[in-house]
């Protein structure tokens, strides 16, 4: 009678919880469930009648050993809509969700998840070659591993891209803990570093070599490549970044979040001079803010925008584009409308003062090569002069990485992940990687700018006060701050929305909550989920995917 209890239990909560019960009152809601007296009959009678539905399922549930699942199932989506609709009344708090104490990350091996398959009996060895910058080589390791356990194969250490753009000879060993890439996912997949010599002399040509079509499903790999595989034992599978189908079972998602989130670990020279960054920055603020600001020129000349330099600009950007075949032509304004083109440094200032943040909040700015300058930047200092970057904190420290953009790339990625607030002026595969990471940490504060509608309030900001622009840019950020009311199950990257990595707490409406138990909660969270950092002491979706790290 344990389950039926707990079931009956459960019904007392959903009804206790109800916002239509409450009507906005969580003590009254409980008074009415205790006592009755006074309540129309109407709504007595439906009251016991839910309880009792809910009762019978539970005692159902003992014989048939399914409905309590759904039963739950159903508790769990009650509870969560009412508690985010709770969350779109309420202002919004710049700083941190105040519901996301309530989602954690899980992605735990379920426990009929066949274990790895040996060396010895796999379908053959695969190769792989990433593509493109740090973070879309990510993705690119993250699909990898799953690809490999799909195809019962022997994965080898990923190549990573040394030929493109930003031209970095950085090996996996580099910049990942190769060591602990292998044995954490062990149980999942076998991967070693090379192809054994005593293969490469047997084969009697070389690897195979082929680039799957995007976003290949389970299905493909089964049908197209597997053969593949088992004819020639060897196969190596180049520019793989997104090569893998965005829906996949639970189990593949889960392991697609052990990948991302714990496998892939820094190496410790890495993330020492990451740490340091943090520890500075928190030496002198208790709280702070990551803006990853992508403004290179070759961002810059891909999004096809227009970002008010004239004439010398607009060539200077359009001779940069030609490096890019395939583009199509683009009208700036209309990108612009559509919401396309990335925030210019000033515009992100001028959001983030409008959604309350004051001048005196730290920042830490994540960019490459900015396009101007201290010209383009300048406005975002005079708004906030608390503003700093890698160079500024750690000088010294940085120099043996300088050569290697990837590894400058991994130190704004730990402090970027570490920071309180983080925000993105674009809607590439460092914004997306790290807003998935972070909601898979507990939801922590993560603002992506809603382009499509601060780009009309831009353009008529002189005509209005700032007040009114203020109250405008928090009416158009609301679903755009990184609370957990923004998943979409089945829309979106996988990797910016780990829905099937996401689990929820049971929620109470008791407003009696100390701060403190929340501090406890977010401190579980993170220690709970922070074996990725070792803390040393359409065709629009189309062009997002390929967009520049």
């Amino acid at each position: 009678m344990g389950v039926v209890a707990e079931v009956w239990r459960s019904s007392v909560r959903l009804l206790t919880n109800s916002p239509q019960l409450n009507g906005g009152s969580h003590k009254s809601a409980l008074w009415k469930w205790r006592s009755f007296s006074g309540q129309p009959k109407r709504t007595v009678m439906w009251t016991w009648v839910c309880g009792f539905m809910l009762f019978s399922l539970g005692v159902i549930s003992l014989f048939t050993g399914h409905v309590v699942s759904h039963l739950e199932w159903y508790s769990q989506q009650l509870s969560k809509r009412s508690l985010l609709d709770m969350s779109r009344r309420e202002p919004i708090d710049v700083w941190k969700s105040k519901y996301s104490k309530f989602f954690y990350g899980c992605s735990e091996r379920g426990r009929n998840f066949p274990p790895a398959v040996q060396e010895h009996s796999s379908n053959g060895y695969l190769l792989i070659a990433a593509s493109g910058g740090l973070n879309q080589q990510r993705t690119g390791i993250t699909d990898a591993v799953v690809v490999a356990r799909i195809l019962n194969a022997t994965l080898v250490v990923p190549e990573l891209d040394h030929h493109s753009y930003w031209k970095d000879d950085s090996d996996f060993s580099d910049i990942f803990d190769v060591n602990w890439f292998i044995s954490s996912l062990a149980k999942d997949v076998t991967i070693v570093k090379r192809v054994p010599d005593r293969v490469m002399r047997a084969m009697e040509k070389p690897p195979y070599t082929t680039r799957v079509p995007r976003k290949s499903t389970l299905e493909y790999y089964l049908d197209q490549v597997l053969p593949i595989l088992s004819r020639r034992h060897v196969l190596q599978l180049t520019k793989f970044d997104y090569r893998l189908a965005n829906d996949l079972d639970e189990d593949m998602q889960k392991l697609r979040c052990r990948v991302n989130y714990h496998a892939l670990r820094f190496t410790k020279r890495i993330q020492s001079v990451g740490m340091k960054v943090v520890k500075r920055m928190r030496k002198m603020a208790k709280r702070f803010i990551a803006v990853h600001l992508r403004f290179e020129p070759d961002m810059l000349a891909f999004s096809g925008c227009d970002f008010g330099g004239g004439e010398k600009e607009r060539a200077e950007l359009a001779e940069i584009r030609k490096r890019w075949d395939t583009l199509p032509d683009l009208d700036p304004l209309e990108e612009r409308k559509r919401g396309k083109c990335p925030l210019t440094p000033h515009e992100v200032g001028l959001m983030l003062r409008a959604l309350g943040f004051t001048n005196d909040t730290y920042i830490y700015v994540a960019s490459g090569e900015i396009y101007g300058g201290e010209k383009t930047l300048r406005p975002l200092r005079e708004l906030f002069p608390n503003f700093y970057t890698k160079e500024m904190l750690a000088n010294d420290e940085l120099k043996p990485l300088l050569p290697f953009s990837s590894r400058l790339a991994a130190i704004d990625y730990i402090v970027s992940d570490e920071s309180d607030v983080f925000i993105t002026n674009n809607n590439g595969n460092m914004a997306k990687i790290l807003a998935g990471r972070r909601r898979y940490m507990g939801h922590k504060r993560t603002i992506r700018p809603n382009a499509k509608k601060l780009s009309a309030l831009f353009m008529d900001r002189e005509k209005m006060e700032w007040q009114t622009f203020a109250k405008k840019v928090k009416s158009c950020q609301r679903g755009f701050m990184g609370d957990p009311d923004e998943f979409k199950p089945g829309r979106g990257e996988f990797h910016e929305y780990p829905q099937s990595c996401i689990c929820q707490r049971p929620f109470s409406y008791d407003k009696t909550s100390t701060d403190e138990e929340e501090e406890d909660m977010s401190e579980e969270n993170h220690n709970s989920t922070s074996p990725g950092h070792v803390h040393l002491s359409s065709a629009d979706n189309e062009r997002d995917e390929v967009f520049p790290d």
